[in-house]
């Protein structure tokens, strides 16, 4: 089994409350992040794929059809956006990092099967402090 890893890298605004908590628990449990005048980051992406190469090839899977899949299934929708307000596989849900690794995952993962290969896992660094990892249910 090959392990191959794209990088991407957007930036995006959120904010994290729940509306029916009183402003006061938001910034209980959210803390500076759910301020309501927002805030963003600059968010950096990796999305590991897993496979066996190609006899022929040698190849798991094309790079750039991958970095194609990322630009169209999430960088278009995430990057210089508001992930509360305008991104499609976040409405409904508080846009944590979490949250937003999972949906990442989401968006990918029937799109890399297409591809001849398996999704591995989301890393997701909000900052170089805080990382996320999924890796699927």
């Amino acid at each position: 089994m090959v392990y191959i890893t794209r990088r991407e890298h957007f930036s995006a605004a959120h904010r994290l409350f729940l509306p029916h908590y009183e402003e006061d628990q938001n910034v209980d449990v959210f803390g500076k992040c759910s301020n309501p005048n927002w805030h963003g980051h600059n968010y950096i992406l990796y999305v590991t794929i897993k496979g066996e190469p190609d006899p022929e090839t040698g190849l798991v899977i094309h790079l750039r059809k991958v970095s194609q899949l990322i630009r169209k299934q999430v960088l278009e929708k995430v990057d210089h956006k508001n992930l509360n307000l305008e991104v499609d596989f976040l409405q409904g849900k508080v846009p944590t990092s979490e949250n937003i690794a999972i949906g990442i995952w989401d968006a990918l993962e029937q799109g890399i099967k297409a591809l001849g290969a398996s999704l591995h896992s989301i890393r997701l660094e909000q900052s170089e402090n805080n990382i996320i990892e999924y890796f699927g249910n």
